[in-house]
């Protein structure tokens, strides 16, 4: 739940050449050049993310088979969606957030104001898409707005989502509280997932399928990370464990996704830095506790996106004059993509971005000038 401000790319060379040698190649696809950008792809390499209309709003989409799905929106074709967050399952639902054709009567901007274009105040909700009855609406818990991130193959999925109740500890203009929740199996309504005591906000972020849940919890604030992110959580069978920041800080403390292993990765709040421009990436794992990531040297702040089955992690950093660079962990190593990837003339600029790959080691991601792509593993299988 953090602002990505992406003006510069820098090529960065790391680690010793005999490192990157021994690494895969990737053959890069562009997916959309339409100021598009790939969040999630699964286990059969469909893509879900965004792309720009010619009336400049955004839509969510579905990348796949040399094809792109437009998923509409929650009201009229003028307004914007999106799939935000990586989805990890293989059953074909997708999960997002899109505007309604509903005004919200608070006019917050909501945590969907950070992502989608929304002069009106248009109410915002999460939504699951599946092929055969298209996008539908996730409840609230009695507020306006709501925000889906993932969902799993048993069809559960989880975001957050407003109460009916203001909140003392809201910064304007959001003025409802808002609690983690998890709808489904199927169309059951939205239930609140538990906070720690005294916390009163908090999100859910991503879900595996052995229903373990990761996300925050914190005060309200302005409804996207900082001080809502006080604590890291991962909730299973009723209850949670809070990760523990090492550093301290009490904001930016965020778990972006979780494997099916309960590995965790996202990134860390920094003393001092309460908007979060000097975060940290992590790895949480059950056996080893909390593991600080490597960044290319003269990076100060990151975050690490997604991980799959084989502990291979992805995400970016950026230096200090906002250049971002799209890094891939492995091995103990920490390596940016664009020194793996092979030349393709449809790509125009350097990848930025990476948010999330598959246990195939696909990776999706976007470029500095709004372009969604796929890396395939070079002589690994693929649609693409």
């Amino acid at each position: 739940m953090r602002r990505i401000f992406c003006p510069l790319l820098l090529a960065v060379c790391l680690g010793a050449a005999s490192a990157a040698s021994a690494q895969p190649l990737y053959r890069v696809t562009v997916l959309s050049s339409a100021g598009a950008q790939g969040n999630s792809v699964n286990d059969f390499g469909l893509v879900g993310g965004s792309y720009t209309l010619a009336s400049g709003a955004l839509h969510a989409a579905v990348w796949g088979f040399g094809r792109q799905l437009d998923l509409g929106t929650l009201g009229s074709a003028a307004l914007s969606s999106r799939v935000q967050w990586p989805v990890k399952n293989v059953v074909g639902f997708v999960s997002g957030i899109s505007l309604t054709d509903a005004l919200d009567p608070n006019k917050e901007g909501w945590s969907c104001g950070y992502f989608l274009p929304n002069a009106n105040f248009n109410a915002c909700l999460g939504f699951v898409w599946d092929p055969f009855t298209g996008m539908r609406p996730l409840p609230t818990l009695g507020g306006t707005n709501g925000f889906a991130t993932g969902t799993n193959n048993l069809g559960e999925t989880v975001g957050w989502a407003e109460t009916a109740s203001r909140d003392s500890s809201c910064v304007l203009p959001q003025v409802l509280g808002f609690k983690p929740v998890i709808w489904g199996p199927g169309r059951t309504g939205a239930r609140a997932l538990p906070l720690v005591e005294g916390d009163t906000a908090g999100a859910a972020t991503a879900i595996n399928d052995r229903g373990q849940i990761v996300g925050i919890s914190g005060n309200c604030g302005i409804a996207v990370g900082s001080t809502t992110a006080l604590h890291m959580m991962i909730w299973e069978n009723g209850g949670f464990t809070v990760i523990a920041n090492p550093n301290g800080a009490q904001y930016w403390n965020t778990p972006m996704m979780i494997n099916e292993r309960g590995d965790v990765v996202g990134f860390l709040g920094v003393p001092g830095d309460t908007v979060g421009n000097f975060t940290p990436p992590f790895l949480w794992t059950k056996a080893g506790g909390l593991t600080i990531l490597p960044m290319p040297s003269g990076d100060i702040a990151g975050a690490a996106t997604s991980i799959n089955e084989h502990g291979q992690i992805v995400g970016y950093s950026n230096d200090a004059n906002g250049d971002v660079h799209p890094l891939l962990w492995q091995n103990g190593q920490v390596t940016n993509l664009n020194a793996l990837i092979e030349p393709n003339p449809e790509l125009t600029a350097p990848i930025a971005l990476l948010f999330d790959i598959n246990d195939r080691g696909e990776i999706t991601g976007s470029t500095l000038n709004g372009q969604a792509i796929i890396a395939t593993p070079v002589g690994a299988p693929g649609h693409w």
